[in-house]
């Protein structure tokens, strides 16, 4: 898309391979059900953690989103923790003063709802800015520099991936708690997910197309 050529390491697989960092202009961080401390149960961790803070080091690009968003706080030596609540469905996100005043982010009303499925969350980065906060978890969104920025939220979400995770990690929702939604609730919030699939991308295009003086402002 747009000229981009996109390659995948798939973390599961039992010989997985992870492209030179030398020879990735972005980098692209998604979610996963295990937390960032769990290397003995998912060794790949290590590799995983260390090919991000080779990438961040280089100064390359980086979104990390939901477990991507708190590997990245981890490496960059911030501790991840369980949060007061567990966030679980669709819920509103507020986007900060600056991120409002930055046409980066201008393109999200506000506030903002979209999908939610973590019990974790972290202190932030050394210099990093707020960008979005919900009612149940300060650090939604955030931003180091120029290049690094990480989301807590699911923008890229479907509605065949929710209801395989409906499926397979359902049980959590039985649990009590303020900001955990029942299937039925979820399922109803789906009529937010082709405003989500909208934004993403442009967030994506505004991000990995930016300069520097973008960030000037935030």
């Amino acid at each position: 898309m747009n000229g981009h050529d996109i390659s995948y390491t798939y973390f599961f697989e039992k010989e997985f391979i992870l492209p030179a960092v030398t020879s990735v202009d972005e980098l692209l961080i998604m979610g996963g059900c295990m937390n960032v401390d769990e290397e003995e149960k998912f060794p790949w961790l290590i590799a995983e953690k260390k090919f991000i803070k080779e990438t961040i080091d280089a100064k390359k690009k980086t979104i990390a989103i939901c477990l991507g968003s708190q590997l990245v706080a981890n490496v960059l030596g911030c501790k991840v923790y369980k949060g007061k609540e567990k966030e679980i469905g669709f819920f509103p996100v507020n986007f900060s003063a600056i991120a409002q005043g930055n046409s980066l982010f201008a393109h999200f009303l506000q506030p903002y709802t979209l999908f939610h499925w973590h019990g974790d969350t972290f202190d932030l980065p050394e210099g990093a800015k707020v960008i979005a906060s919900s009612a149940a978890c300060k650090h939604q969104a955030y931003l180091v520099n120029s290049n690094v920025l990480g989301l807590q939220f699911h923008l890229e979400m479907n509605e065949t991936v929710l209801e395989e995770m409906l499926l397979h990690d359902g049980d959590e929702l039985s649990e009590k708690g303020k900001y955990i939604q029942s299937k039925e609730e979820i399922r109803r919030g789906y009529t937010f997910l082709k405003q989500n699939r909208v934004d993403i991308f442009v967030l994506l295009d505004k991000f990995f197309n930016s300069s520097p003086s973008l960030f000037s402002t935030l």
